[in-house]
């Protein structure tokens, strides 16, 4: 598949499995494009399958809710020193 179309998958993927909304979704796939995250799979045709879009939408979620908590965490540490 072509490097356009494998990210539509991603996207579509992350819609599927954790229900977010088309923007969030996007958002989430545009973001990781901007830090070079699909990088490899532009170089390397073999890496755009559906099974690797699959891995990829949840490797991208995963690393966003680990963000999320860990931004949840700093900020009640910061709560807790006030």
């Amino acid at each position: 598949m072509t490097y356009e179309v494998f990210l539509d998958e991603v996207t579509t993927i992350l819609t599927e499995l954790y229900e977010l909304d088309d923007a969030a979704a996007i958002k989430l796939v545009v973001d990781a494009q901007d830090a070079n995250f699909f990088i490899r799979h532009d170089l390397r045709p073999e890496l755009r399958t559906a099974e690797q879009a699959k891995k990829d939408a949840i490797t991208l979620f995963e690393n966003k809710q680990n963000r999320q908590k860990t931004q949840e965490k700093q900020q009640q540490r910061l709560r807790e020193k006030k």
